[in-house]
């Protein structure tokens, strides 16, 4: 199973929405998928289940949240258990999130450095995420697992960006982003080297530990407006100074490439602010481009259901290439 972070250390640039909607189209697309919410604030869970759905969850006392698969190892009564998790379809299910989650920040922020000395609970702590992870994917077959964080550079993060293979990185085109990119960058590749040099003192040989490779694949820009065929020039000056940035903070390589995403190998996609389709999905609550006229998408909403259809599409069958998952064959 191949894990995918979706992270930028700036916030509200559509994070969730966006592996809300690459789940449900990898789906689409025959490939059984994970999305694991291991944001404290469950946005993408959400997203999935209405609140009645979600109180039933939550008021268990057992409950089948990424919480309660890991609680056990944080209270110091148990390891990882393997995880609960909710199927929407056949090959799409959710690994519920919890806003107790983020009752562990402490915990995983005091065992990160006793890793270095090789204690033996410091990496089963560090590594509880991940290793639930894994076990989710293993229950339910899955080839994919999208792994959806909030926007900070903690603890939390930490531990479950290092569970991912892959990391893609959603901007907006504004300074916000840019400044997230020099945050998130150099802080990415520390995590990735200090954890390499972690695994080494495991003193538990029979403890798999995730291997934290984090590899960018790309980034992709999002919500900018669009007139006569272009972003708007209020975008599109911002646009034009990601991809070196992008190069030079998140890949540790000089600037000099082209400043048109449009150009730039890193680029992913330039997604467009869908405006009404958003709110006509909420409602609905399934991804926009399965929206249907019954839903409210008629005439042009329409139209745009079908664009946006195909966006989704060239920008996840894209991601599975960059991430080498043997199931783009079958597409």
């Amino acid at each position: 199973m191949k894990t995918i972070g979706f992270f930028n250390n700036k916030g509200g640039v559509g994070k969730t929405s966006l592996v809300y909607h690459v789940s449900w189209m990898l789906a689409e697309l025959g490939i059984r998928t994970i999305a694991a919410d291991f944001d404290p604030q469950a946005n993408l869970t959400s997203m999935f289940l209405d609140d009645d759905d979600l109180e039933k969850i939550w008021t268990q006392s057992e409950r089948p949240t990424i919480y309660g698969a890991v609680s056990p190892q944080f209270r110091g009564v148990g390891d990882v258990r393997p995880p609960e998790l909710t199927r929407r379809t056949d090959r799409l299910a959710l690994l519920v999130g919890d806003l107790d989650l983020s009752r562990f920040e402490d915990d995983l922020s005091q065992n990160w450095p006793k890793c270095a000395d090789g204690d033996e609970r410091a990496f089963r702590v560090t590594s509880a995420l991940g290793r639930a992870l894994v076990m989710a994917g293993g229950h339910f077959d899955a080839e994919v697992a999208l792994v959806d964080v909030g926007p900070n550079l903690g603890a939390l993060n930490r531990a479950a960006l290092l569970a991912c293979d892959f990391v893609v990185v959603p901007l907006g085109a504004d300074l916000f982003s840019l400044q997230g990119l020099r945050n998130m960058g150099p802080t990415l590749r520390d995590w990735r080297r200090l954890w390499t040099e972690r695994k080494s003192r495991n003193p538990d040989s029979a403890l798999v530990l995730p291997d934290g490779a984090m590899q960018p694949v790309g980034y992709i820009v999002m919500r900018h407006s669009v007139f006569a065929g272009r972003p708007a020039k209020a975008f599109e000056q911002w646009m034009r100074r990601i991809p070196g940035q992008y190069r030079e903070s998140v890949i540790g390589s000089p600037a000099d490439q082209p400043d048109d995403p449009g150009q730039d190998p890193n680029c992913l996609a330039r997604l467009k602010d869908y405006r009404s389709l958003m709110p006509l999905a909420q409602a609905s609550r399934k991804p926009m481009f399965l929206l249907r006229p019954a839903d409210g998408a008629f005439g042009s909403h329409y139209l745009a259901v079908q664009e946006c259809y195909r966006d989704f599409k060239v920008l996840t069958t894209k991601v599975l290439e960059r991430c080498g998952v043997p199931a783009l064959a079958r597409l």
